[in-house]
């Protein structure tokens, strides 16, 4: 499935602490056509969370005062979230990293830096996944 086959719109999180991977993320989705919340760290996106209800959320792992571990185990412990799909984006890698994701109830793993294709077949693949 392409980028162009996305059948509507995704309201979608980026939650990360650099400002250069959330205006990347803004501008690849956004041009894509989905509407794009962004965050700057876990507690600023659980507030983002709460008021908007996105469909997918990317967050990266390494950030200030609340990790993406954290903030991911945070979301799904609640049941509205439950069923909605998040990618760790990190720049880590690693079988355990990849692992303490899956752990605590990422859907996926983008590797940063992500190019616009990576990034947009993650939306393609989650989208269709029940909210």
């Amino acid at each position: 499935m392409t980028a162009s086959t996305t059948p509507q719109s995704v309201r979608i999180l980026v939650i990360d602490d650099s400002a250069t991977i959330r205006r990347s993320a803004e501008l690849f989705l956004g041009e894509a056509g989905h509407e794009v919340l962004l965050a700057d760290d876990g507690f600023a996106a659980l507030a983002v969370i709460a008021e908007h209800s996105p469909d997918l959320i990317f967050c990266d792992i390494t950030m200030p005062r609340l990790d993406g571990y954290q903030t991911c185990a945070l979301i799904k412990s609640n049941p509205r979230y439950q069923a909605t799909p998040v990618v760790m984006l990190t720049a880590k890698d690693s079988l355990f990293d990849r692992t303490r994701g899956r752990l605590c109830g990422a859907s996926e793993h983008l590797t940063k830096p992500f190019s616009r294709e990576a990034l947009l077949a993650c939306v393609d693949a989650l989208a269709s996944v029940p909210a």
